[in-house]
C-alpha cells in the first residue's frame, strides 16, 4: 500500500505562517522542517510498499531515501488533493506534516484499517474540526469536491462527501493538528519526544526570556 505526505517545502515566510506571531518567519520554518522530518521518518519506518511526497516547492536535504517526489498541482487545496490522488491513485493511506507525532505503528495500524475497511474507506478526524489522513483501496478524488478546506466542519463534511460516493469512512484515532504555535506548544507537551518537540520547546523557552532592553520608554 501506498503511503503519501502531502507537505510544502520548509522555505522562511511560505510555510506555517499562522505561527507568526510570536515566532518570526525563519522559526517557523524551523518547527515546519522538524515536523516534516518527524513526518517523513515515521513514514519511512512504516510497512509501506511505496512512500510519496506531494511536495509544493523544490526537495532538499531533509528529504530522505526512499521517497517519490511528485508535484502539487493547483491553485486549491482541494485541488491539489484532487490532482495529488489521480497521480498517486490507490490503494493509498494519505496524511500531512501537520501531526507530527504520528508514529510508526499509527501509520502501519492506519493502513491495517484501510486493508479491513468493509468501505474501502478511512478518515482520521483532527481536534479542530478538519482531518488529518484520509485513505481509499480504490482513488475517487471527488471525494474532495464541494468540501470546504479548513474550517471547524470540514471533517464532517469530507465524511458527508465519502459517505454521498457509497465510501463511509471508518474512523482512525483521533488528533491534534498544528496550526497555531497554542498548537504546537500542546503537541510538544503530549508527545514529548522528536525532533519538532525538540524545536518547540527551543522557541517556547525563548519567548519566555524577559526582553533584555527592557520595557520600552
Amino acid at each position: 500500500m501506498k503511503l503519501m505526505v502531502m507537505a510544502k517545502a520548509p522555505v522562511a515566510g511560505l510555510v506555517k505562517t499562522r505561527l507568526c506571531p510570536p515566532l518570526d518567519h525563519r522559526q517557523a520554518a524551523s518547527v515546519a522542517a522538524a515536523a516534516l522530518h518527524d513526518t517523513l521518518a515515521a513514514v519511512a519506518a512504516s510497512g509501506a510498499t511505496r512512500r510519496v511526497l506531494a511536495l509544493s516547492g523544490a526537495p532538499g536535504e531533509w528529504l530522505p531515501a526512499g521517497f517519490e517526489v511528485i508535484t502539487q498541482r493547483g491553485a486549491t487545496l482541494t485541488e491539489r488533493l484532487t490532482a495529488a490522488w489521480d497521480d498517486c491513485g490507490g490503494p493509498t493511506l494519505q496524511i500531512g506534516m501537520d501531526t507530527p507525532q504520528v508514529s510508526r505503528d499509527v501509520l502501519d495500524a492506519a493502513m491495517t484499517s484501510l486493508e479491513s475497511a468493509p468501505s474501502g474507506a478511512v478518515l482520521g478526524l483532527a481536534e479542530d474540526g478538519g482531518w488529518w489522513a484520509i485513505g481509499m483501496t480504490t482513488a475517487d478524488s471527488r471525494v474532495f469536491t464541494g468540501v470546504p478546506m479548513s474550517t471547524a466542519e470540514t471533517g464532517a463534511a469530507q465524511r458527508a462527501s465519502m459517505r454521498m460516493r457509497q465510501r463511509d469512512p471508518l474512523l482512525l484515532e483521533t488528533f491534534r493538528d498544528v496550526d497555531t504555535w497554542e498548537d504546537a506548544v500542546e503537541v510538544a507537551r503530549r508527545y514529548p519526544t522528536g525532533l519538532f518537540s525538540a524545536q518547540v520547546r527551543e522557541f517556547d523557552d525563548e519567548l519566555r526570556l524577559p526582553n533584555p532592553a527592557g520595557p520600552a520608554g
